[in-house]
């Protein structure tokens, strides 16, 4: 079950990517975002796209490719980082 960061950026992330599906209520928190077990079928030119977007919509930064490699795992890493930054 998405939290309502979580199911925002689900949606955020499948619209900017032009995900075909699934639906974002059929992604797990932990799913991986990015990669051959991602649901959404998502690749580094999505991690991109996502990282920009969120620096955009969330006014925070997303430094260093390790960084983004970890924040972006999956839905839960992402909002977790998104609220550790907002503090």
């Amino acid at each position: 079950m998405l939290d309502s960061l979580e199911q925002e950026l689900s949606e955020m992330i499948i619209e900017i990517c032009n995900v075909a599906g699934p639906l974002p209520q059929e992604v797990a928190p932990d799913a991986p975002l990015i990669g051959p077990d991602s649901p959404y079928g998502l690749d580094s030119l999505d991690a991109v796209e996502i990282v920009v977007a969120v620096q955009k919509n969330y006014h925070i930064r997303i430094e260093a490719q390790e960084t983004s490699r970890e924040v972006l795992q999956s839905l839960r890493s992402l909002a977790t980082y998104i609220r550790a930054q907002r503090k």
